[in-house]
């Protein structure tokens, strides 16, 4: 799956994940899957931390227009204007952008495929409330004084770089339709292993 055009500008790359090794690894594993996905004629996808928006604009030129709706959801609203900037730079991809947090406003088992490439470096958490949600953390993202933090989010991951990913996992079995497709980037670190054991269940 060919890499979408992007456009950075030199402040972007303080607050937006620039794609990266993990990118191009998750568009080559869609790319693998492809087939797949378009037997099973998906209705809505979504690919949750969008950043720079590459991924959900490579999908959307590949599915249906008129079968599929792509959606980006970011809680970093700069992440959603790189998707959406990212989106217009490609001729035929058609992707909307939400500023949320994870899943939250997704009605139940609406989702037939659902992409994520989680803050999956394993981290010591910042606070007490690492766990939290983290819509608590949207002004940071507006209007931080340093910047360069916003991009932790991006990547820091918690205990076993899973602190995220945990609770997107809570939330599959309420937004995936019966066909629905899962589609999650981890490392060693981050325990697939227990990660299939609990979709399996």
């Amino acid at each position: 799956m060919e890499t979408p055009v992007y456009k950075f500008e030199p402040h972007d790359y303080d607050t937006v994940y620039e794609p990266a090794e993990d990118t191009f690894l998750l568009l080559d594993a869609l790319q693998a899957e492809l087939d797949t996905i378009k037997a099973r004629q998906p209705s809505l996808c979504v690919e949750i931390g969008p950043g720079s928006g590459v991924v959900i604009v490579a999908l959307s030129k590949h599915l249906p227009a008129g079968q599929t709706h792509c959606i980006g959801f970011d809680l970093n609203p700069n992440a959603c204007r790189m998707t959406q900037k990212t989106a217009h730079l490609n001729a035929g991809s058609r992707v909307d952008v939400v500023n949320m947090d994870l899943l939250a406003g997704l009605r139940p088992t609406s989702v037939d495929l659902l992409v994520f490439n989680p803050p999956y470096v394993p981290t010591q958490p910042a606070t007490a409330h690492a766990t939290a949600s983290l819509e608590e953390h949207i002004d940071e993202f507006r209007s931080s004084v340093d910047v360069g933090q916003t991009l932790v989010h991006a990547w820091a991951g918690g205990a076993d770089g899973r602190v995220v990913t945990d609770r997107v996992l809570a939330d599959l079995p309420r937004v995936l339709s019966p066909t629905g497709l899962f589609y999650l980037l981890l490392l060693k670190e981050n325990k697939p292993e227990e990660v299939t054991l609990f979709i399996r269940r």
